[in-house]
């Protein structure tokens, strides 16, 4: 909870219920050593949870939770926007380096690279890499709701990873949230032990396999172009990398998006990223996946919480207020 350690939790926890509980009453109630009720004590104190007492300093005080536990809540809101922000700065380099490197290994097979065009071609291939997985898959779904076919492709794939017992996590984007055949086939996944999150926008579509190889399109942002199967140790690196950002960024399926001390959701957060970046509507509801209506509708509500009453100024109060993420 918050980034306390369950040694923490639990003293925190029977502190509260009993507030006049000392060392020895500790000990005896938990069943645990003076000293490690000790450590767990100062542990408590340098995360601000215990004070030392104005009238009794060699003793600590519980500060209250209305106190506290805020604290811990901003500190940990703070270092979710930080990841968050990381991840923007990152996509960018990320799409660049992979278009570059396909353009620069057109229809090559090599031993770093491998060229894949047709939609067979590419679901052969992908039937191949998966029978073959024995850790890890670790996926991007950028395309918003998966069409039946796509489910029903993917459905045997990925019981097998399972049953096998392969990991397998996926960040969807936010808006299948909406779609009640892709939640349900998520909600299947996370039932055979699968992981599933969700993000606003994400970069392109990828699939990593052991860690040792990765599927990407070889055009971001036309994935029917074809694709390229990546092997070198350091792009796979950096793709694993670009995924692990966007994982703790992201919402665990079931769970409801959280609002930053500003008062803003990651799919407003992504909205005001790619307005400012002087996107068209259109282009910004297609990387969301939502409609140019509903995207309009929360620009609408954006704007009226900045108190604007045009685009640029709700730029300029945006920027000003801290809304918009820091560009390199």
């Amino acid at each position: 909870m918050l980034g306390l350690g369950s040694a923490e939790e639990t003293v925190y926890r029977t502190i509260l219920e009993n507030p006049s509980y000392g060392v020895a009453e500790l000990s005896v109630k938990l069943g645990w050593p003076v000293h490690r009720i000790r450590s767990t004590l100062d542990e408590l104190a340098r995360l601000s949870l215990l004070r030392p007492s104005w009238e009794e300093p060699d003793v600590l005080r519980l500060v209250s939770p209305e106190v506290g536990l805020a604290a811990l809540l901003a500190r940990e809101e703070a270092a979710l926007l930080a990841r968050q922000q990381e991840i923007e700065r990152s996509r960018t380099t990320v799409a660049q380096m992979i278009a570059t490197y396909a353009d620069r290994n057109p229809a090559q097979p090599s031993e770093d690279s491998e060229t894949l065009v047709g939609i067979d071609t590419i679901r052969a291939r992908i039937e191949e890499l998966v029978a073959g997985c024995r850790h890890e898959l670790l996926g991007f779904e950028p395309q918003g709701a998966q069409t039946p076919d796509n489910i029903e492709a993917s459905r045997p794939l990925d019981e097998a990873l399972l049953d096998r017992g392969a990991a397998l996590r996926i960040v969807y984007l936010d808006s299948v949230r909406n779609d009640q055949s892709t939640t349900r086939y998520a909600f299947w996944l996370t039932g055979r032990g699968g992981r599933v999150r969700t993000a606003p926008s994400l970069p392109l579509r990828m699939i990593v396999f052991d860690r040792q190889a990765a599927l990407v399109p070889m055009n971001p942002e036309d994935s029917g172009a074809g694709a390229v199967l990546l092997r070198g140790a350091g792009v796979v690196a950096a793709l694993v990398a670009l995924f692990e950002r966007t994982w703790e960024a992201a919402t665990p399926l079931g769970g409801e998006p959280r609002r930053d001390e500003k008062g803003l959701s990651s799919q407003e957060r992504e909205i005001l990223r790619l307005l400012s970046l002087g996107l068209t509507d259109e282009v910004v509801a297609r990387r969301l996946d939502v409609s140019v209506r509903t995207l309009r509708r929360a620009t609408a509500d954006l704007m009226e919480r900045l108190g604007a009453r045009s685009r640029f100024q709700a730029g300029y109060l945006a920027a000003a207020r801290g809304w918009l993420p820091e560009h390199p």
